[in-house]
């Protein structure tokens, strides 16, 4: 009561308080009742003739201090808190002043002299020591030099510092050196700009000690990959990218695994990784392998991927069924058929793509097909990862969860790699791996950026972050025609023989491709070839564009009523590979049945009991020849006689094991 109060613009008396109320009156005369929160939360309020608050004492900072130096401005502040009440902090009930402390006999002077007499120190000190206590709290009575913060130039010129700081920004994009290299450059740079001798230079070691310091984060002298990257990052915030649906923002991107491979000629090469990310789930839509030199066409397949279920496979276990998941598979399934057989892989169909500016997703056949697909492309500023940080983040995951466990697996550079790496796996083998690790280890595995809001220390997996999405969203399948699939397949470009179409030593033929042998396409740009359109999944068939009347023609494989089971690339190439090692001719037939009795081997199992025969058959062959039998006396006697004809060396053929292959895909 009587404080003045500005309020409203206008200057006002306080006459009453009555609880959470303030009686107010104006100059005027005007008298106001208000709550005084909201008095208090006025924007001009404010009590006139009233001393500031003293500012909160900065727990963090005491704390990041010495023990020592926290303790003495402790013990300095019981000498202050006495001086002013008589009493140290906290006392215990009933008890006195002690003499020459006491309020009610002494002045403040008094008790100034007194504790100053006590310490050993002069009046001016715990005068200072007061005001201080009193503008800062324990802040105040810290010794100020263990706060002090150090200047990472020290006492060097600001000339040096200055030309230190712009050769470290020039070793960006050199290759790493020394630094003495680097003292040498600044040595010259400082003749230039200053002359001779000018500018005086510290000894070597404080030299190397003083670019170290300034050099922290930039990685001058390490890695010159990671100096780039620290700086390219940007200046400003580091903004996440939302989204609140399924679809929303796909973030697709393409990089080298690190996996050696075999090509289909057997010689070890790398391959490209193009995934696709969504953000508002973190699920791995669709993942493409090709050999080094990803093409526009393996970025529309990606798309063609992400667009229907991913089918059960033979071997897989019944839990990557999408009906054993979290995912919603009745309400799904009562919307789109296909998910029927489906695998516990969503199916997102995306709105908006981000890409970088890579040929592969800036070509005309990319761009075409997002444009038929209704896909928005949002291209990504050049030389800024952050602006596509998730599926940046999400192949580094996949290098530690998967790549590191495969063999085959060279690291990241040739500092990382071991001794005997050598490719295991093909393409299409790694292919089918990694879309079954999608599905067991991604997809069902918790992602720290799918944690609950109402509970952050649970972490969603990217499935059953979808199922809470989809339920909000919901779920519009986009069916594709057949000729849209077609069209988003890799191509080949082949002359229509007289035997039909060979890719990759297949053959195919059919009757409509009777009018068009020896007959060139018309295309002049491709020399007369025609375009065929092949899924490196089903290679049971082509499809060739007809580009006289128009439409497909789809082509069988000839050896295919041979085969009763589907296959793909990697089990024609397993199969070509068995007879080779046979060491006779390789013909086309050879190889169809070879891979016919590999499915139907694949298909009925390993025979255990065959296996346990031979085996035992081969212990007793090995016995008997380690132990001859004796020879008879006749035997003996008579001359030996050479052979007409040495026994032939037996091929050992292998044999494909469906089981011993799954244990080492596990």
């Amino acid at each position: 009561m009587g404080d003045r109060v500005v309020f409203d613009g206008d200057e006002h008396l306080v006459v009453g308080l009555a609880g959470t109320s303030v009686r107010l009156r104006s100059d005027s005369g005007v008298v106001q009742v208000l709550l005084a929160s909201y008095l208090l939360a006025a924007v001009d309020f404010a009590v006139l003739g009233a001393a500031a608050l003293p500012p909160m004492e900065p727990h963090g900072l005491l704390e990041a201090l010495p023990t020592d130096a926290v303790a003495a401005a402790q013990r300095w502040r019981e000498h202050v808190v006495e001086v002013e009440t008589g009493l140290p902090p906290d006392p215990p009930p009933g008890v006195c002043p002690r003499e020459g402390y006491d309020p009610a006999v002494t002045t403040l002077s008094q008790r100034q002299r007194r504790k100053a007499a006590e310490l050993g120190v002069g009046l001016r000190t715990i005068e200072s020591r007061r005001a201080r206590y009193a503008a800062q709290g324990l802040w105040g009575l810290v010794d100020q030099r263990v706060t002090r913060t150090f200047d990472l130039a020290g006492r060097a010129d600001p000339r040096l510092v200055e030309v230190i700081v712009e050769m470290l920004d020039a070793e960006t994009g050199r290759s790493t050196g020394t630094r003495s290299r680097l003292i040498r450059r600044v040595s010259k740079r400082l003749e230039e700009l200053y002359g001779l001798g000018v500018v005086p230079l510290p000894g070597k070691t404080t030299f190397y000690a003083l670019l170290d310091r300034l050099s922290v984060g930039r990685h001058t002298f390490g890695s010159a990959v990671t100096r780039r990257q620290l700086a390219n990052r940007p200046e400003g915030v580091f903004t996440p990218s939302f989204a609140m649906r399924p679809g929303e923002q796909v973030q697709i991107d393409s990089t080298p695994i690190d996996v050696m491979v075999l090509a289909e000629d057997g010689v070890p090469v790398r391959a490209d990784l193009t995934i696709a990310v969504d953000v508002a789930t973190r699920s791995l839509c669709a993942g493409v392998l090709r050999p080094v030199g990803t093409k526009a066409v393996d970025a529309s397949l990606l798309l063609a991927k992400m667009m229907v279920p991913e089918p059960m496979r033979p071997g897989w276990a019944a839990a990557l069924r999408m009906a054993a998941s979290v995912l919603p598979h009745e309400r799904l399934l009562s919307i789109d058929a296909r998910m029927r057989e489906a695998a516990a892989r969503p199916v997102i169909v995306p709105d908006q793509v981000v890409i970088d500016h890579g040929k592969v997703f800036v070509s005309e056949v990319f761009v075409r097909a997002c444009d038929r697909l209704g896909i928005s492309i949002q291209p990504a500023r050049k030389d800024t990862p952050t602006d596509k940080a998730v599926v940046e983040a999400t192949f580094s995951a996949i290098k530690t969860l998967f790549a590191q466990h495969v063999a085959g697996f060279k690291g990241a550079n040739p500092t990382l790699r071991g001794r005997g790496v050598e490719a295991v796996w093909t393409i299409g083998q790694l292919q089918d791996l990694f879309d079954e690790w999608v599905i067991v280890g991604w997809q069902h595995r918790g992602h720290d950026a799918l944690r609950d809001p109402a509970a952050p220390r649970r972490k969603l997996s990217p499935n059953e972050k979808y199922a809470a999405l989809v339920a909000a969203a919901g779920y519009l399948p986009i069916t594709l025609s057949g000729t849209d699939y077609l069209e988003l397949l890799p191509v080949k470009w082949r002359q229509v023989n007289d035997y039909g179409v060979r890719i990759d030593n297949r053959i195919y033929d059919c009757v409509e491709l009777g009018r068009y042998r020896r007959q060139p396409s018309g295309l002049a740009g491709k020399r007369g070839l025609w375009e065929v359109h092949y899924d490196p999944y089903d290679l049971s068939r082509v499809f060739v564009r007809n580009h006289h009347d128009g439409g497909w023609i789809t082509a069988p494989w000839t050896h295919l009523p041979m085969v009763a089971a589907p296959f793909a690339d990697f089990t024609w190439r397993h199969a070509r590979r068995l007879v080779a090692e046979s060491g006779r001719e390789v013909t086309e037939t050879e190889i169809a049945r070879a891979l016919d009795a590999l499915l139907t081997r694949a298909e009925h199992g390993p025979d255990t009991t065959g296996r346990k025969i031979a085996a035992r058959t081969r212990a007793a062959v090995r016995h008997r020849t380690s132990m001859p039998e004796p020879a008879t006396a006749t035997e003996q006697a008579a001359p030996q006689r050479q052979p007409k004809s040495e026994t032939a060396e037996v091929i050992p053929f292998g044999v494909f094991d469906a089981d011993a292959e799954a244990e080492r895909w596990i």
